[in-house]
């Protein structure tokens, strides 16, 4: 806590808290207590506690995060205490003041005079520009135009010695009693300890509170029942008082007896247990008995107001699942669901709320982007490089695909997605594992397992079909997925990657399994049309017009969109309804409307030369086709 020698004055880089908020590269043990240290009141409530040295000071300036200042501060809440107790009891048992504990009273007033002496050499910190200011003037200036310097001196003068140093006499009259109560100001060091406290996530907030609610209720039993024995001293006549009609001749007997009776009321009190062995006998007893009361009606609320909250807190979680259990259970009842879709819905909202610590959209929401991007990047990149999909793809497109990913945990036996359905995201499985099932006659049939690193909802997202499999999972999985748009989004500019991409696609689709294939005929057939070695990013060509003719050789497999268009052929006149075999022939644009043609006579077997939308309108720009147009050529 010495001051630092001589260092160079603070720039405002050095002197900005913000480096405080970085964790050292240390040993992990420190390192999670500096980042569990943040019940520093230098940074509101985030303040990370650094080494000593990390900032350098002014000669003879204390840091206020400085650990044995911090200590020294902790070590003054503790005598806080004692004056608290102290000086209500000196105002009502006199003997005490000049007494037993005047010497205490010396030492701790001596504590808290070396306190303010330190606190002229303590950096503070500017709230305006959140930097420690350490100028010797500028602390002093702040210090003495404040409230806070008059009252520390005044309630640290020793008043009734200096009394004596001056008239050589003990005064034990009740002014000297009232002025110590001056040193009531520093119970709110206890104050900023308690806030202090509930921001540091080393201890139980909850026990905390607790304390603090404890500690305010000792305080006012032991400050009421003082005052109450105050009142009975100073009446004229001791026996028509509460304690003298009870305990005769009360003044000589024993400070702790007078005590006991005094706290035995103010509880009895406080409690409103109300006996009646002991009570007001007369009116200024009765006038403060009146006021004590309406000022434990406050303090009961007080207290019960915050310990409901702090038990209603710690187990809202349970009845917001119980509550979130009890709708699908009325839902499914009211609308006869199956047995088998309420299991689901129960699985999937218990485990809505086992993993909600893993999750936590909520806080990540609050994150600015380049540390959501950060968490991301920490939790889920190492399974999107080994994604058969992205292998080979730039750094610049992982690191803007990771952080646009959301991960999803699913219980057992699940339905992620449901054949058919409408294609909306891609996956992939982080942890567990899922199964590939067809529905075939009305009977599942399973095709495949796949787990961590693979991917499912892909095959409809890229060829923009509706779903081709149910994908089911068959224990405990947590898997991350990007919608359509967002994927076509960061591809559809870092054309490399999107030939990356493609290529890697249609190599997965070679090598899947038979049974696989045979539930999606069109893409045996794009397979058999594509050349996939072809679509693989190349060396640059040395000639442009070498270049140019090979962009146009794989036009059939790759645009500017990544996947070229896919159009649906129809071999008549589209006012004319005729029965063909699976609705038409599915393929992608080719580079003109020549070939086009030439495609369609390859297709449907016959020579077209008119070529028509749904509408009727005719085909004159194949730019204008959009993914599923229905297109006539007759």
């Amino acid at each position: 806590m010495s001051a630092s020698d001589g260092r160079s004055p603070l720039t405002p880089e050095m002197k900005s808290p913000m480096p405080l908020l970085s964790r050292r590269h240390t040993s992990g043990e420190n390192e999670i207590r500096n980042l569990a240290s943040i019940s520093s009141s230098l940074l509101p409530a985030f303040g990370t506690v650094m080494g000593e040295g990390s900032v350098n000071l002014k000669r003879f300036v204390i840091a206020p995060y400085d650990r044995r200042y911090r200590w020294w501060r902790t070590f003054l809440v503790v005598l806080v205490v004692y004056s608290a107790w102290s000086s209500p009891f000196e105002l009502a048992f006199r003997k005490t003041s000049t007494g037993a504990l005047l010497p205490v009273d010396l030492v701790v007033d001596a504590f808290f005079a070396i306190d303010i002496v330190l606190t002229f050499f303590v950096a503070y910190l500017d709230k305006s520009t959140y930097l420690l200011i350490d100028d010797h003037k500028k602390i002093a200036m702040r210090y003495i135009t404040h409230l806070w310097f008059p009252m520390d001196v005044a309630s640290t003068l020793p008043f009734q010695t200096i009394y004596r140093i001056f008239t050589g006499k003990m005064h034990n009259g009740d002014v000297f009693g009232f002025l110590n109560l001056l040193r009531l100001w520093r119970l709110r060091r206890v104050s900023e300890l308690f806030s202090r406290l509930e921001k540091d996530t080393r201890f139980s907030y909850f026990w905390t509170r607790y304390c603090k609610l404890i500690s305010v209720t000792l305080f006012a039993v032991h400050i009421a029942g003082c005052f109450y024995y105050w009142l009975a001293i100073h009446y004229h006549v001791s026996d028509d008082t509460w304690i003298g009609s009870q305990v005769p001749d009360f003044e000589d007997r024993s400070i702790w007896l007078g005590y006991t009776y005094s706290m035995y009321w103010s509880l009895v009190t406080l409690t409103t247990t109300g006996y009646g062995d002991l009570h007001a006998q007369n009116t200024g007893e009765k006038v403060f008995s009146i006021f004590y009361m309406l000022f434990n009606i406050g303090l009961t609320a007080y207290l019960i107001g915050n310990m409901t909250n702090l038990i209603v807190h710690s187990s809202i979680r349970t009845f917001a699942m119980r509550d979130g259990i009890h709708q699908v259970l009325s839902y499914a009842s009211k609308n006869r669901l199956p047995e088998g879709l309420k299991e689901q819905m129960l699985a999937h909202v218990t485990l809505k709320f086992k993993t909600a610590e893993l999750q936590q959209e909520e806080v990540l929401q609050d994150l600015p982007k380049a540390i959501r991007s950060g968490i991301a990047q920490h939790l889920f990149r190492k399974t999107v490089d080994n994604s058969y999909l992205f292998k080979g793809v730039s750094e610049d497109f992982i690191v803007q695909l990771v952080p646009e990913m959301r991960a999803e945990y699913y219980p057992p036996k699940v339905d992620i997605v449901i054949q058919n359905e409408i294609s909306t995201d891609l996956y992939i499985i982080v942890s567990g594992a899922v199964d590939l099932v067809t529905l075939k006659n009305g009977m599942e049939q399973f095709l495949s397992k796949l787990g961590s690193p693979d991917m499912f909802g892909e095959i409809g997202v890229i060829f923009n079909i509706p779903q081709p499999f149910t994908v089911r999972t068959k224990r405990l999985s947590q898997v991350i997925r990007i919608s359509h748009n967002h994927f076509k989004q960061l591809v559809q500019p870092l054309t490399e990657d999107g030939k990356i991409i493609l290529s890697n696609f249609l190599q997965h689709l070679k090598g899947l399994k038979e049974e696989v294939l045979k539930e999606m005929p069109f893409v045996t057939e794009l397979l058999g049309e594509t050349n996939v070695e072809a679509m693989a990013p190349t060396a640059e060509p040395q000639n442009r017009d070498e270049s140019s003719q090979e962009t146009k050789r794989n036009s059939m497999v790759y645009t500017p969109d990544i996947l070229p268009v896919r159009v649906v052929l129809h071999g008549h006149h589209p006012d004319i309804e005729q029965k063909e075999e699976n609705g038409g022939k599915l393929t992608h644009v080719p580079d003109s409307i020549k070939d086009l043609l030439a495609l369609a006579e390859k297709k449907l077997g016959k020579r077209g030369t008119t070529i028509l939308m749904a509408d009727g309108s005719q085909v004159e720009d194949l730019n204008a086709l959009r993914d599923n147009d229905h297109l006539y050529i007759f």
